[in-house]
């Protein structure tokens, strides 16, 4: 890769990431350009992109050992850079501080800031052996933040890939850079999360994820971009705050039931053995750790359904496959909202998002609880589909989106 003067030098590999509607790019693209060259005194950059994530199919299966389907996305966060030599690295972000963390230095940063996730990826690499130096960047991102498609990880990837290609000769692996950013976001910016959200953006595409082994992913890539379904992620304005005992719950749950047999996850008990044990289990357990047990071994059944369909073009069985993971996720796991409360915001969502779909399929996103759902909607449907849940949601929450090849990427 060579540092550009012009955007035009890389227009066509922006269709790789963006796809016939790269175009509509071009004045992103040039507006960050233009601010790189007026806040760096440069006339010439390299250019990285680092994309959200979409969970597809796989609702908290990860914790407990289980697998997931997901993908990268055509939101994502880019940066106009260029190699320092005095080992600081300079980000100026769009409508945030400027972060400046030395790669020298030893100093403690305040966590749960870029600044901090900056050191943390930093730290990542290190620990694993690789270099890490100065560089200067201009930063902006359409990864909305609180819509459930990981803008924190988007930005680590895009850190981890930037310094991989400046002072690693990119020999940094697509796992490696997975873990380095989940370590990021466990130790540096408070958030408890697993391999999901960094696996998906970091090997990019649609890729099947197996979190079988504790603290490991093992990935298998299938060569589809859901030709002819666009993905139409709606926020339903739900608040994440005050819920951090509602997903504990689903975690603990769980861990009650393998525990009983004695094991650490779910993943470690057979299925067979749940349903012979299931006098005792019910009358020493709640009914609703039992469902989400219940759950658990059906959603990685559907996970595999999905992911073999894909490889075949089947997407009937696909979409078969989601539409019945979002009915375990409300009956089963019962995510999709808060016990007690009127305010039903993804119910809602869901119930009306059915009206549109035109036979295409939905479900909870992510967590649940509040937050977003997912729509897979034909593409010749999908900007009607978005127009009338605009009517309801606002525009700025509703999101169509395609599946795009790479994750994070030095153009």
């Amino acid at each position: 890769m060579k540092k550009i003067k012009s955007i035009s030098e890389i227009e066509d590999r922006l269709s790789l990431l963006y796809g016939k509607n790269y175009k509509d790019q071009i004045g992103r693209y040039d507006a960050l350009f233009n601010r790189f060259q007026k806040e760096t005194s440069l006339n010439s950059a390299f250019v990285a992109s680092s994309s959200g994530r979409v969970e597809i199919i796989g609702n908290h299966t990860d914790h407990n050992g289980g697998a997931a389907l997901a993908c990268a996305i055509n939101l994502d966060t880019v940066a106009f850079f260029d190699k320092t030599e005095d080992g600081v690295i300079t980000v100026r972000s769009e409508g945030y501080p400027v972060s400046v963390y030395d790669t020298k230095s030893k100093s403690d940063v305040e966590k749960g800031t870029s600044t901090a996730l900056i050191k943390g990826v930093c730290e990542g690499l290190i620990n694993k052996g690789y270099k890490v130096g100065g560089f200067t960047a201009s930063v902006t991102s359409n990864v909305a933040g609180g819509a459930g498609i990981s803008s924190s990880a988007s930005y680590e990837l895009l850190i981890s890939e930037i310094l991989n290609f400046l002072y690693n000769d990119e020999k940094v692996t697509e796992k490696e850079k997975a873990v380095i950013s989940k370590y990021d976001d466990n130790v540096y910016f408070g958030k408890p999360c697993g391999l999901l959200d960094q696996s998906a953006i970091s090997f990019g595409g649609i890729t099947y994820l197996d979190f079988r082994n504790k603290g490991d992913v093992e990935a298998k890539k299938v060569n589809s971009t859901l030709n002819g379904y666009s993905l139409v992620l709606i926020e339903t304005g739900g608040d994440h705050k005050n819920l951090t005992d509602c997903y504990a719950s689903i975690t603990e749950e769980m861990k009650e039931i393998s525990e009983f047999f004695g094991k650490n996850r779910l993943i470690e008990v057979s299925e067979d053995d749940f349903y012979a044990k299931m006098p005792e289990i019910a009358s020493k357990y709640d009914g609703r750790a039992i469902i989400r047990a219940i759950h658990f071994f059906e959603e990685n059944k559907r996970v595999k359904a999905a992911f073999d369909s894909l490889k075949t073009d089947d997407i009937a069985t696909f979409l078969k496959a989601v539409k019945e993971s979002g009915e375990s996720s409300y009956m089963l796991l019962q995510n999709c909202y808060v016990p007690g409360e009127k305010k039903q915001l993804i119910p809602e969502a869901l119930a009306i998002s059915k009206k549109y779909l035109c036979g295409g399929v939905n479900r909870v996103h992510g967590g649940g609880f509040a937050g977003t759902i997912l729509n897979v909607v034909k593409e010749e449907n999908a900007k009607d589909f978005a127009a009338k849940l605009s009517e309801v949601f606002g525009s700025e929450h509703v999101h169509v989106l395609n599946v795009r090849p790479y994750g994070a990427i030095v153009l």
